[in-house]
């Protein structure tokens, strides 16, 4: 019976599912150096105890919408509420609940000016637990979404993540828009539930042939529309704490402390957004002692960095795709 705790080896398959979420377990065998079976074990484990999951996800700004980060101050009986709720709306991605259970944060993907106006303006609204509302959009994305957080760890070499990744990587300035055609539609629902389908699996759940199915994955991974993505309890491989950080910083240094910040281990996701704070990350380390010493370290000694606001995660009730309370 293999040990409860997480080692070195699972934090190199999960390093190499970032890279290439549908590579074959073989493959991945051949670059970490086991078998084609221990990988498969650990993988199966990773899924039970960790909650791992591969997942298709649209790249929204590849498909041109807007996306959102909603800050929502609720009554303290309210609040577990209204994230379940918002957890269930395919138009939402993560949803957290933070600052001692009284805020819930929550970042909408709407595909129309429809789609905002309904939850913000219709739902939530006429929601009677909901104190203040603010609303911040995401201008520019310096770390995060398709980039896994893992990987800042370094599990892998340079040379086992370059023989993993995938043929479309290599093309990653896009020029055209993207777009998913509403004919693609089943087969993203398919790969946002499972994103390692089978092709096979893929063609009985389409209708089309297995040929014209590979053709759209790879056309549609190739554009940078969709991108396979990795979901996991950070907490499980000792990342205990996790929090949102919201920056202010001069206007000027803007650019340099978002860059900055997005090269930081401890940083897995960082944005430029609107509203009074300008910078807003997501942060996770071992320990509580750990946020501190980053806080006042590496992220305070950034030239330009006026103010920081950190609110603890209580509890997460979705990660990209499906609700999901987490440990």
């Amino acid at each position: 019976m293999e040990s409860e705790v997480f080692d070195e080896l699972d934090l190199k398959l999960l390093h190499a599912l970032e890279v290439d979420g549908r590579a074959p377990f073989s493959r991945i065998a051949g670059v970490l150096g086991v078998s084609d079976q221990t990988v498969a074990r650990r993988f199966r484990r990773l899924r039970a105890e960790a909650g791992l999951r591969i997942v298709g996800v649209r790249d929204t700004r590849r498909l041109g919408h807007d996306e959102w980060m909603l800050r929502l101050r609720c009554a303290p009986d309210g609040a577990e509420a209204i994230a379940t709720a918002l957890a269930r709306r395919p138009d939402t991605a993560w949803v957290h609940l933070t600052s001692a259970g009284t805020e819930v944060v929550c970042m909408t993907v709407p595909r129309t000016q429809g789609d905002y106006d309904d939850l913000l303006f219709g739902k939530l609204l006429r929601t009677r637990k909901l104190v203040e509302i603010t609303a911040h959009q995401l201008m520019h994305r310096f770390y995060g979404g398709r980039t896994g957080w893992i990987g800042k760890h370094r599990p892998l070499s340079e040379e086992q993540a370059a023989a993993l990744a995938p043929a479309h990587a290599a093309a990653s300035v896009h020029t055209a828009p993207a777009r998913i055609a509403p004919a693609d539609e089943p087969l993203v629902a398919a790969l946002k539930a499972d994103g390692r389908v089978t092709y096979p699996e893929l063609q009985r759940l389409t209708g089309r042939s297995e040929s014209s199915v590979k053709r759209r994955v790879a056309a549609l991974l190739g554009s940078g529309a969709l991108y396979i993505d990795t979901e996991y309890d950070a907490a499980r491989f000792g990342f205990t704490t996790a929090a949102m950080l919201w920056v202010t910083v001069a206007p000027g240094a803007l650019d340099a402390v978002g860059r900055a910040m997005g090269e930081h281990p401890e940083i897995a996701h960082v944005s430029a957004i609107t509203g009074s704070a300008n910078l807003m990350a997501s942060v996770l380390t071992r320990d509580t002692a750990e946020l501190y010493a980053y806080l006042s370290g590496r992220l305070g000694a950034l030239d330009g960095v006026r103010h920081v606001e950190s609110a603890p995660y209580v509890r997460r009730f979705k990660e990209l795709t499906y609700p999901r309370p987490l440990r």
